[in-house]
C-alpha cells in the first residue's frame, strides 16, 4: 500500500505528510527513505520528504513495485491527479489526502518565503517568483489542480484552516482514514507531537514558517485583493471561502 500526501504548496503539506508519516510508522511500516535507498528510486522520490513530482504512469509504476512486494510508505506530492493515480486510488492500492489552503494565503506564503531564500543568498523552489504577476500564475495553476483533486471522491480533502483550528476533529478523521486506533499511546503520542503550537519553526520537512491565516488582507494593496477576487473568485467560493 502507497499512502500519497498532497497538497497545494505552502498548505501545511510538509506538516500534513510527517504527520501521516509518524503515524503509519506506529504500524511499522517502512520508511519512504528507506525504500528510495534499497528500491535506488533517487530519481523519483526527491528531497527529505520523497516528492513522486508529477504523477505519470512511469513514476507510479516504479513506487508500485517495491509496494506490491509487501512494503506500506507515505510518499508525497503537489501536482494535480492523472489517470493513472486516479486509477490506483479507485483499485485500493494507493490511499491518498489532500491538504488545501486559502489560495492567496498559500501565494502570499511561497513569494514571501522564496524572497526570504534569496535574501539569505540560499534561493529555494519558490525564489523565481519575483513579482505579484509571477506568484499569481504560479498558484492559479495548484487552484486549478485543487479543483481535480477534490472531485476524487476517495480522496481525504483536509483545510490547513481547519487542522488549525480543529486539530483534534481533522486528526480524528485522519486516523479513521488510515484505520489507527485513537487510543493506542504511540498513535496519540505523535498527535500531540504535531499539535499546532507545539511544531518548531525550521523543523526539517516541515516547510512551516508563520502559518498565519488572512495575512493576505495585510501584504496585499486593494488592488491586488481585488484581482485575486477576479481571478480566484469561483474557486474561493467553491473552497468556501469569502471573497
Amino acid at each position: 500500500m502507497i499512502i500519497l500526501s498532497v497538497g497545494m504548496p505552502r498548505a501545511g503539506s510538509g506538516w500534513h505528510y510527517n504527520l501521516i508519516r509518524d503515524l503509519m510508522a506506529t504500524t511499522g511500516c517502512a520508511d519512504a527513505r528507506d525504500i528510495r535507498r534499497r528500491y535506488r528510486l533517487q530519481g523519483i522520490l526527491t528531497a527529505v520528504n520523497c516528492n513522486i513530482g508529477v504523477l505519470s504512469l512511469r513514476r507510479l509504476a516504479m513506487v508500485m513495485l517495491p509496494s506490491q512486494l509487501g512494503n506500506t510508505f507515505v510518499i508525497k506530492a503537489h501536482a494535480s491527479p492523472t489517470i493513472w493515480a486516479r486509477a490506483l486510488i479507485n483499485l485500493g492500492l494507493v490511499r491518498a489526502t489532500y491538504i488545501y489552503r486559502d489560495p492567496r494565503d498559500a501565494m502570499l506564503s511561497a513569494y514571501e518565503y522564496g524572497q526570504r531564500g534569496l535574501k539569505r543568498g540560499k534561493p529555494n523552489a519558490f525564489s523565481f517568483l519575483k513579482d505579484f504577476e509571477t506568484a499569481l500564475d504560479f498558484m492559479m495553476e495548484y487552484v486549478r489542480g485543487w479543483a481535480k483533486w477534490i472531485q476524487c471522491k476517495r480522496v481525504l480533502h483536509v483545510r490547513y484552516e481547519g487542522l488549525l483550528t480543529d486539530y483534534d476533529g481533522e486528526s480524528a478523521r485522519l486516523l479513521a482514514f488510515l484505520g489507527l486506533d485513537g487510543k493506542n499511546e504511540a498513535v496519540c503520542a505523535v498527535i500531540e507531537q504535531y499539535r499546532p503550537g507545539k511544531l518548531q519553526e525550521g523543523q526539517q520537512g516541515l516547510h512551516f514558517y508563520k502559518g498565519q491565516t488572512g495575512r493576505f488582507r495585510q501584504k496585499f494593496t486593494p488592488e491586488q485583493q481585488e484581482t485575486l477576487a477576479q481571478k480566484f473568485g469561483p474557486y474561493l467560493q467553491w473552497m468556501g471561502y469569502d471573497l
